[in-house]
């Protein structure tokens, strides 16, 4: 889980090593395997119509972007203990939100950095419309947020636990 204030992303141990973990491999062994792919195709002869080249380089550079990005989110990580089950909803916490006051129309979501994105629940960033309304509100709480139309949602808190996934 991750909260991100002024550069600095609050992550948790858990998801700082499996972020950390994914750039060893990028760095290491990844590297190498994308190094030896366009030496491959580079011996294959005429690079402008080398499919398989091209291919290979611009993996190359997704990847080297990866690695950029998860360089500068691991030097302005703070690490940090899951919140408290305090009911206040802040990133790290599971939150379920009721539309416009209807207990019927609910919705759960992890508030959390797209880093830390999950296919378990479906995740809202701190920065997002949503995370920006309910984030600091406490069980109880109404909150409103912009939707992409311009008009204004009101959402009630009905629950906010820490994330235990």
């Amino acid at each position: 889980m991750t909260q991100t204030s002024d550069n600095v992303t609050w992550l948790t141990q858990a998801a700082y090593d499996q972020l950390k973990a994914e750039l060893e491999h990028l760095s290491g062994p990844a590297r190498l395997e994308i190094s030896r792919k366009i030496e491959a195709a580079r011996e294959e002869g005429d690079l402008r119509e080398n499919g398989g080249y091209h291919a290979a380089k611009e993996e190359q550079g997704k990847q080297e972007l990866r690695i950029r990005q998860l360089t500068q989110l691991l030097e302005n990580a703070k690490v940090g203990e899951t919140p408290p089950d305090d009911g206040v909803v802040e990133p790290g916490m599971v939150v379920t939100i009721a539309f416009d006051g209807d207990a019927d129309d609910t919705l759960t979501f992890l508030l959390a950095s797209r880093e830390y994105a999950s296919s378990d629940i479906e995740t809202y960033s701190p920065q997002s419309p949503l995370g920006q309304g309910v984030n600091g509100k406490k069980v109880g709480d109404e909150a409103d947020y912009e939707l992409p139309n311009g008009n204004l949602a009101m959402v009630k808190i009905l629950e906010a636990k820490p994330y235990q996934g």
